[in-house]
């Protein structure tokens, strides 16, 4: 925990205050190029694109990492901004950490999976955690109805519906699909109620010493009386190849939920490095090589990159580090993790391709052509209402600039922009690439699309998966543990004690609690520093001056992201001890709790 601690002092004690990001010191007001001192501003753009490189990737190879005086400048005034957030909260978690140490050495350790959801838990992390764990994930984790909403809800994105006619990857035996689903596994195939994650492709991943894992495939699917997404099976793909399912011992069917949920929360974080920071970043970087600082869509971006290029750095030096945080504690080291990052970019890294309903609809959770739609898939639900609101506030803003698509087609910073992040910033699947080496005119709506993508990207998605849902939900003990410490069993019908031996032992389980906590950023909330003020912040509207419409735009988007907040928060069970068809209550996208922006 010190070496965490030496980073942030040595982070700001070397950023340079000249360089720190301009929030007020530079007022200019927002202006299109066929309004302006053009030759101004074509200066100050080449300036820009000679100060501002594309230098490697961080973290994995994917999109390109700020390089120059301008880019590196950038990074040490952004690692500054977070080095402040981190110590508000990193010390917070260490005083947390002492007294979880101190409860369970006076519980004498821990004896049982009680131990791990309680003495772990109960009236501990207040000051790093203060919004407490998510409501019934503790309480009910031995649930397969929680085990199976997780995946439309914590993590959704590994999750897809199969196809009738498709190759399945494992089968299982007649009588338990049929006593579980009352259908066989080829009818529920053909009537579309099938569903996989895949998480086999970790087999060959480098993992650290001493920790154990599968890399498992699981079924889910939709029964066809209740209409409830369930789990079918799991299959670990190692060892003895066993599959499990709920028809197991009680303990056996846990453990393949764990092994599971091991292999899920190394997706998960590793998917949102790469499907958030590095498309967002080098979609952000093509804009500062192309676009003037008073172009009105760069200020727009400048607010939702704010301190974005601090995290691939500090990752790189605390976590993806080699003993590093990553190692220490996740069954898949650093070196498993930067494998991760090119053998899934071409993928979730596609601009276009991965917007919201996009990529529902093609995993067939969202519109599918095959099969009953999800009774219940609150991800969506709470995903779409803030997309609406992101949506409608860029509507506003692009029309307000842009009131005929003529004034669009001839901004000249625009359109190079969209053919510099085509081309030289090498964005996948980026709208309006040129073609046969001629620019392709985009339009408003296609501009529209855009922003909000971006703001989907930095706002919503980051932190489905990051900041503070891990320690609250999908990173709980003892049923999400990111490593195992005993070999996986070979044989069915495994003890309690066995059971126990697999879980993180104290000091590693504390340790898994402490990095998820640090992660979280509760103060972000009083310093207006949430997604509800995305757009209402004083010296970013001050850059509309004229634009009355845009600031209107941006009162009612604050409006509706409280009450999503208020409902929320206001968030509880039914009478049949259920949320949305589920045990447990998701909150991970608050918009009055988690940032506007890449927070880490």
């Amino acid at each position: 925990m010190r070496f965490f601690t030496s980073i942030i002092v040595a982070a700001i004690a070397t950023a340079n205050a000249t360089v720190l990001r301009r929030e007020i010191t530079d007022l200019v007001e927002a202006s299109l190029p066929q309004f302006s001192n053009i030759t101004a501003r074509l200066e100050a753009i080449s300036t820009k694109r000679q100060g501002w490189l594309y230098g490697p990737s961080l973290l994995g190879n994917a999109s390109f990492f700020p390089a120059g005086t301008l880019g590196s400048a950038r990074m040490q005034a952004d690692m500054a901004l977070f080095s402040l957030d981190s110590a508000w909260v990193a010390p917070r978690a260490q005083a947390d950490l002492l007294a979880v140490q101190q409860a369970v050495a006076n519980n004498g350790g821990l004896h049982s999976l009680d131990d791990y959801a309680h003495v772990l838990y109960d009236r501990q992390w207040t000051a790093s955690v203060p919004g407490g764990i998510g409501k019934g994930i503790l309480a009910n984790y031995t649930q397969d109805l929680l085990f199976s909403m997780e995946r439309l809800s914590l993590n959704c994105y590994p999750l897809r519906r199969l196809q009738p006619g498709e190759t399945l990857p494992f089968t299982v035996d007649l009588n338990t699909t049929v006593e579980l689903t009352t259908l066989s596994l080829p009818a529920l195939l053909e009537s579309g109620r099938l569903f996989i994650v895949d998480h086999s492709y970790q087999l060959p991943y480098p993992k650290g010493a001493g920790k154990y894992g599968a890399s498992s495939t699981a079924y889910f699917f939709i029964h066809p009386i209740s209409g409830d997404f369930l789990p079918l099976a799991i299959k670990t793909n190692v060892g003895a190849d066993l599959i499990y399912t709920p028809l197991d011992s009680a303990n056996d069917w846990l453990l393949a939920k764990i092994m599971f949920n091991e292999n899920d929360i190394f997706h998960a974080q590793m998917f949102h490095l790469v499907a958030s920071h590095d498309v967002a970043e080098i979609v952000h970087q093509a804009a500062m090589r192309t676009m003037s600082d008073e172009h009105p869509v760069m200020i727009l971006l400048e607010r939702l990159m704010f301190q974005a290029y601090a995290v691939r750095p500090a990752g790189n030096a605390v976590l993806f580090s080699d003993g590093g945080y990553l190692d220490r504690a996740f069954f898949i080291n650093h070196l498993g993790a930067a494998q991760f990052v090119p053998d899934f970019y071409p993928t979730v890294g596609r601009f276009q391709a991965n917007y919201l309903s996009t990529d529902l609809a093609s995993r067939g959770l969202l519109n599918s052509t095959t099969g009953p739609e999800l009774k219940h898939f609150p991800f969506y639900d709470d995903a779409k209402v803030i997309h609406d609101g992101i949506f409608n506030f860029m509507t506003t803003f692009v029309n307000a600039y842009y009131p005929s698509e003529d004034l669009l087609t001839t901004d000249p910073e625009l359109s190079a922009w969209f053919t510099e992040a085509s081309t030289s910033a090498a964005v996948l699947d980026f709208p309006c690439a040129p073609k046969d080496g001629q620019p392709t005119a985009c339009d408003r709506s296609t501009l529209i699309e855009i922003l909000t993508h971006m703001a989907y990207l930095t706002g919503v998605q980051h932190h489905a998966l990051n900041t503070g849902d891990p320690v609250y939900s999908s990173g709980t003990l003892p049923f999400h543990p990111t490593a195992l410490y005993s070999p996986l069993p070979t044989t069915k019908n495994i003890s309690d004690t066995t059971l126990l031996a697999m879980l993180p032992p104290p000091s590693d389980a504390i340790f898994q609690i402490y990095l998820l906590a640090i992660f979280n950023r509760p103060q972000f909330e009083a310093q207006n520093k949430t997604l509800v003020h995305a757009f209402s912040e004083p010296s970013f509207l001050a850059r509309f001056k004229g634009r009355e419409e845009v600031e209107r735009a941006a009162v009612v988007f604050r409006g509706r992201m409280e009450e999503v907040s208020g409902e929320v928060r206001g968030r509880g069970f039914d009478e049949a001890g259920l949320w949305k068809g589920m045990p447990f209550v998701y909150r991970s996208l608050d918009p009055g709790t988690v940032p506007f922006f890449l927070a880490v």
